[in-house]
């Protein structure tokens, strides 16, 4: 065959090609809202059609037997019958992925968790069906932490209300009664006054600390502080609380540690854990607060307790606002009924927001019959 003859019917194939592929194209424009398997026939129809018509044109012309021609035409539907079988089975593959798709979607609006199918009709579709649950997952995680986050939120309201009624009713009567002249010691009743106000006091202070930190507001004018001298006096000032609850309040620490921080701030978490381990700890428990070097290189302050430790489904939940310990970390009041914690439950919440500003990090956990917090802040040369 010479190259114009081939050039003749390399054109004519073209031309019959470009026809049904315009025809395909408005076929499937017109099917845009129908199924899949609907669109992926027209598809193999197409391409059926297009090697059919230019091949019976270029034998046409070539004058074959009407013989060659049945055979040919016979051989062609069923190459095409095939074809369009095998894109039928692909559609309803990709249909039913597609249903899969859209239910996981809905189950992630929902908040259920995405069930995964036996197979899927590609790697891609597997990749995005095992995305597609990790995410439930993940949202399902986050609503669970939202959650918790408004469960605590709604107990350190309630928890608030409390604590701010008891002193404010307690002033108002002391108030009341200084007022009718039915008090024999005024003195005493103006020291309890001062008592409730300081109470008060402390209460607004750390509900002001923790609104700065969540708003990232927190400023902290850092130097070089060595944590042997601001922990030792920490436990100074806390040392007549202890002793007033008959408490072993110690400091074991290493002389030498000295890290870049506020000496405010940081004194604060101190005292904060200090105050926290007092409050759950009955009457001559061992107290231990301790500065050391930790294998990492960075400096480590701990502060251990016995009072029993805490409930392992708890100590997530440890830092967070509003959260207050259970009855096992809460030591039993004067008629052996389960006490309760003092304060509104911001201290360790106080405590991390410190810490992180720091770029340290705090942990908890139990051991030696009792809770152990490490703080870990970056070592700074002397």
């Amino acid at each position: 065959m010479t190259a114009s003859a081939l050039l003749a019917v390399a054109g004519l194939a073209l031309a019959c090609a470009t026809i049904v592929g315009c025809l395909g194209l408005l076929v499937l424009r017109l099917l845009s809202r129908s199924s899949l398997v609907l669109q992926l026939v027209v598809v193999a129809a197409a391409t059926v059609t297009s090697l059919v018509s230019g091949m019976a044109a270029a034998a046409s012309l070539m004058y074959l037997s009407s013989d060659d021609l049945i055979v040919f035409y016979w051989i062609a539907a069923v190459t095409g019958l095939v074809s369009v079988s095998m894109a039928a089975v692909l559609g309803r593959s990709l249909a039913r992925d597609n249903r899969y798709l859209r239910a996981a979607a809905a189950s992630i609006g929902r908040g259920e968790p995405v069930a995964s199918p036996d197979r899927h009709t590609s790697h891609e579709f597997a990749a995005l069906a095992g995305e597609l649950a990790a995410t439930g997952e993940r949202l399902a995680a986050l609503r669970a932490r939202e959650d918790r986050v408004e469960g605590s939120r709604r107990e350190l309201v309630a928890w608030i209300s409390h604590d701010l009624r008891t002193p404010l009713a307690g002033i108002r009567a002391m108030a009341e009664a200084l007022e009718d002249g039915m008090v024999e010691d005024p003195d005493r009743y103006y020291a309890q006054i001062r008592g409730q106000v300081d109470r008060l006091t402390g209460m607004v202070d750390d509900l002001f600390a923790l609104s700065r930190i969540h708003a990232g507001t927190l400023q902290l004018a850092l130097e070089p502080v060595s944590l042997y001298d601001l922990i030792s006096d920490t436990v100074a000032d806390l040392a007549p609380v202890a002793a007033a609850k008959s408490l072993d309040l110690r400091f074991e620490g290493e002389q030498g540690l000295t890290v870049l921080a506020d000496p405010r701030e940081l004194a604060r978490v101190v005292g904060n854990l200090v105050m926290n381990a007092m409050q759950q700890s009955a009457p001559g428990s061992p107290i231990v607060v301790s500065a050391l070097e930790h294998a990492d290189g960075r400096a480590v302050i701990s502060v251990q307790d016995t009072a029993g430790g805490i409930p392992e489904h708890d100590l997530g939940r440890v830092f967070e606002a509003g959260w207050r310990a259970s009855s096992p970390r809460t030591p039993p009041d004067q008629h052996g009924q389960p006490g309760r914690t003092g304060g509104a439950g911001l201290g360790l919440a106080i405590v991390q927001g410190i810490v992180q500003a720091h770029r340290g990090e705090v942990v908890v956990y139990n051991r030696d019959g009792g809770c152990r917090f490490d703080v870990f802040l970056p070592a700074h040369p002397a």
